[in-house]
Parts: C-alpha cells; sequence; structure tokens
C-alpha cells in the first residue's frame, strides 16, 4: 500500500469517526427527510429578527447668503482629506435644439482652457503634483466645477476651483478638440445595440425632440461657438442659481467664513425657470431597428413613469421592487429563471425628481427566442393589473427596500449627495427620512391600486433592436400592429459626407 493510499484511508476514518462522535453528542436520530420536514420547522426560521434601528441621519449644515447662495457643510475628520462642489442650475434640456451638445462641450472647455493666468495644460501638471483635482461638466439640468484635495492644500486647490468659476478663458483651440472628441463619440454611436436600444427607448417615451431625448448631431455640435459658451457662463453662475457643497476635514467655521468672503458679493440673477412642458408618453406600437450585425436582441417595453412629489411614490416603488427588484423579482424568476429566455431581464418604474421618469422592462435575449421574450414580459406587466399581490411579496419587498436603504446614506458624503440634490430640486430636507415610514406603511391594497392606475399595456410601446432575419418568428405575431422600422442613421453635413465618401 502506497503512502498516499494509507493517507486517504486515515483521513477516512478520522472523518467518520468525527462524524460520529458529533451524531452522539446531538442524539441525532437519522429519518427520512420528509418526516423530518414534517416534523421540525426550518431551523432559521425560529431566528429572531429585531426591528430596524431609527434611522434620523444628521443632515448637513446649511447657510444661506444674503444674495440666495446656499452652503451645505459636513465634517468629516476621518481622513484629510476636503471634497467640494459648486453647481448651478441648468444644463442640456435648457440650450437650443439646435445647439444640441453644448453642455458637453462647455463642461470639457471650460476645464481644458484654464484661466487667463494658468491654461489648463498647467492647471493639469499643478494639481497632478499634489494629487489633486478640479473638474468641470454638465448633464441634463446643471453644470458644475468640483475639486478634491488633502486638506492641507486646501487653500490653494480650492483658489483654483473659484478662479476656474469666475474667470474661465473658453479657448477656440479647446473648443475644437471638444468638437473632434463629441464629433467622433456621434460617429460611433450605433456601434453598440444596448445603446441604441436604451438611447431610441427614451426617444420613444420622451419623443426625439423632447431635451430629454434629443441627441446630439453632427451638425448641433459644430454650431456651437466660444461665445456660446461664455453666455452660458454668464448666465448660470448667478448667486441664487449656486449651491456649494463640501464634505471632508475641515472646521464648519472657518469654512464658513472663507466660503462667504467669497462669494457673498457675487450678484444674484433671474431665478431660473422651472422645466416645463407635456408628457403624452409612447406612441403604443412594436418599433424595431434592424442591426444586421448582431446575433441576439435587446428588447424595450417602455411607458410613462412618474415623479417623486407623487403621494404614490412609496407604493409604486414597493411594486416595482417586487415586479422587477432583484433576483426574487416576478419579471426575472419567470423569464429568465424559469423560462430562460434571457441573458438579462430587467425593469424600473422611473421616479425623476422634476419630471415624469421612465417605465421600463428590458431583456437581452437570443434572436431566434425575440418574440418570445417579448410576449413573456408583456404577460408579465399584465400580471400586474390581474395578479393579486401576496404578503410573502410585499414582506420580502420591504426586507429588501429597507434593509439596503441605509447602505445608500452609509457615509457623510452620501448624505452630503442627497442633501444637495433635495435642495436643487426643491423638496424639503427631510424628505430622506420619510422613505422608510412611506415604504412601511404600503399594503396590498396600496398595490393593487397603483398597479391598475398606472400600468396600462395599451400606452406602451415595444422596442426591439436586433437581427430580423434570425427572429424565430416576425414581430406580427406580437398581435401589435405592424412594426414601425426605426431609422437610426447619423446625419451628415454635405462637406463631410462627401469627404467620407471619397476613395482612399
Amino acid at each position: 500500500m502506497t503512502v498516499t493510499r494509507r493517507a486517504s484511508l486515515l483521513a477516512a476514518a478520522l472523518l467518520y469517526s468525527a462524524f460520529v462522535s458529533f451524531a452522539q453528542q446531538t442524539q441525532t436520530t437519522v429519518v427520512p427527510a420528509d418526516a423530518k420536514a414534517a416534523r421540525q420547522p426550518e431551523p432559521w426560521t425560529k431566528i429572531p429578527i429585531p426591528p430596524l434601528a431609527p434611522f434620523n441621519p444628521e443632515p448637513p449644515k446649511r447657510i444661506q447668503l444674503s444674495n440666495g447662495l446656499v452652503i451645505l457643510l459636513e465634517e468629516d475628520h476621518e481622513l484629510p482629506f476636503i471634497y467640494g462642489s459648486i453647481n448651478m442650475r441648468g444644463g442640456e434640456r435648457d440650450v437650443p435644439a439646435a445647439k444640441t451638445g453644448l453642455i458637453g462641450l462647455y463642461g470639457e472647455t471650460w476645464r481644458t482652457s484654464g484661466t487667463p493666468t494658468m491654461n489648463g495644460d498647467k492647471l493639469d501638471d499643478l494639481l497632478e503634483a499634489k494629487a489633486a483635482k478640479v473638474e468641470t461638466g454638465g448633464d441634463v439640468d446643471s453644470t458644475s466645477v468640483s475639486w478634491s484635495c488633502l486638506t492641507k492644500d486646501e487653500d490653494q486647490v480650492f483658489g483654483i476651483a473659484v478662479d476656474l468659476l469666475e474667470h474661465p478663458s473658453f479657448s477656440d483651440e479647446k473648443l475644437k478638440l471638444a468638437k473632434q472628441q463629441a464629433v467622433a463619440g456621434i460617429i460611433r454611436r450605433n456601434d453598440d445595440a444596448a445603446e441604441i436600444a436604451e438611447r431610441e427607448a427614451a426617444m420613444l417615451v420622451y419623443g426625439k425632440n423632447s431635451p430629454y431625448a434629443r441627441q446630439p448631431e453632427i451638425s448641433t455640435v459644430m454650431a456651437v461657438t466660444v461665445n456660446d459658451l461664455k453666455a452660458w457662463h454668464d448666465k448660470t453662475v448667478t448667486a441664487n442659481n449656486i449651491i456649494i457643497a463640501v464634505e471632508g476635514d475641515f472646521d464648519s467655521a472657518a469654512m464658513e467664513k472663507k466660503l462667504r468672503e467669497t462669494f457673498e458679493s457675487l450678484p444674484r440673477g433671474a431665478a431660473w425657470p422651472k422645466p416645463s412642458g407635456e408628457f403624452p408618453g409612447p406612441i403604443p406600437g412594436v418599433y424595431v431597428v434592424n442591426k444586421a450585425d448582431v446575433n441576439q436582441s435587446n428588447v424595450w417595453i417602455v411607458g410613462l413613469g412618474t415623479e417623486r412629489r407623487n403621494p404614490d411614490y412609496y407604493a409604486l416603488v414597493m411594486m416595482n421592487e417586487i415586479f422587477s427588484g432583484g433576483f426574487g423579482s416576478r419579471l426575472f424568476q419567470e423569464v429568465r429563471t424559469k423560462l430562460g429566455l434571457a441573458y438579462s431581464v430587467s425593469g424600473g418604474y422611473g421616479a425623476s425628481y422634476d419630471h415624469p421618469g421612465m417605465f421600463y422592462t428590458a431583456a437581452s435575449t437570443k434572436s431566434e427566442t425575440t418574440v418570445k421574450t417579448t410576449q413573456a414580459m408583456l404577460e408579465e406587466i399584465n400580471k400586474l393589473r390581474t395578479e393579486p399581490f401576496t404578503d410573502p411579496e410585499l414582506t420580502s419587498g420591504k426586507d429588501q427596500l429597507l434593509n439596503s436603504f441605509i447602505f445608500r446614506y452609509d457615509s457623510k458624503e452620501k448624505v452630503l449627495t442627497e442633501a444637495v440634490t433635495l435642495e436643487f430640486y426643491g423638496y424639503p430636507p427631510d424628505f430622506l427620512a420619510r422613505y422608510r415610514a412611506g415604504i412601511e406603511a404600503v399594503t396590498i391594497a396600496d398595490l393593487e391600486r397603483v398597479a391598475k392606475k398606472y400600468i396600462d399595456p395599451a400606452k406602451m410601446a415595444v422596442l426591439v433592436v436586433g437581427n430580423e432575419q434570425q427572429f424565430d418568428v416576425p414581430l406580427t405575431d406580437l398581435k401589435l400592429g405592424t412594426p414601425h422600422p426605426i431609422d437610426i442613421t447619423i446625419p451628415m453635413p454635405p462637406g463631410m459626407q462627401q469627404q467620407m465618401e471619397r476613395p482612399n
């Protein structure tokens, strides 16, 4: 007998001996599994679950200057580090359609141009040597300049951020470079099928020309000038349009004094207008983007969502958790786990802060199972209105939401970010604290009511991005009418089109 063989037998003997000893000590009796299950409840059901502790995050210190500028301060001395941001209302949704893309160019050119005393390249070198950052940017409804640095470098780095805010250069050369990068992105925007689906889904919900869905084109990007950037900057950088947030290793009294001295003299401007517009939702039907170079489909079923101010917000959040909140959701369990139709499947009843969000159900599947997957998704949406919600679903959904909620705000930085968001959109400062009570109060009756009120498959649109030649059956089998093809051709200015058609 080899050494290896003897060692294996010895190990087996020791394992058996340990098992017998354990069984004797615990007086274990081997019984059939079904009989044991009939006699004993699952042991984990006996584990007491204490109620959730009160969740009362300490709000940041709020200061409002005489000129209307708002400051939010959150001390955190865990690390010798400071992060700050200067946020202005106004973003891509507020620019003329003919200059869509302006905010992206503004955010890029603002930082890379630098200031009259220090251009962007020199700023890069200085900040890199200090492991610090000063960044500018913008999105659909805001623009900002932010900074981060070690505590010892705060005065200098903050000074750079303020100089960039008050004395931007907006170089023609840097704008030209930003345009080149933007155009390169536009030319490549149809490369990824998933990105096409997300983009076109938003257009179906909000409308192709809506500021919440429109896309920069080469012509709109090239139309932006340095004077446009300067005019935008002058329009938005006014005291009553700014929220400043600072978090980290500082003394609040000293920081407040510094910010007051810096910004108290900043002039006021006109109040930024609140967003307006109609949101009729998508025109029902089936829409298809035929992408012949893929072997799978991205399917989106979309409708109009709601705002967070809606009194039904908490019930809709709970409904969404049961419908599509994770691995245990109805959508995942049916479409992916049981039927095995999708690589991924997700959904959400979107609730934006100052305009309706988007309700969507999305899946990625093989080309050959496109219609089957779409039918399964539609069936699950219909079940929200026809299949009763259950107490276990409600209990599990509340556990998931409430137990994970605290991790979204488990640091001072996260709490400050949320406070900035609430301030920005004019929500009450205790909105975050209301969440737990709102979720806990949701009942089965609430779920049934909001599902019937807000879920209407007849008002939804189906979008498929995939290779039509590989579909299992035609999209007409969905019985939702003749599919509408979507043209995703990128418009080319005449001169550029001719240049691209020229042989090498």
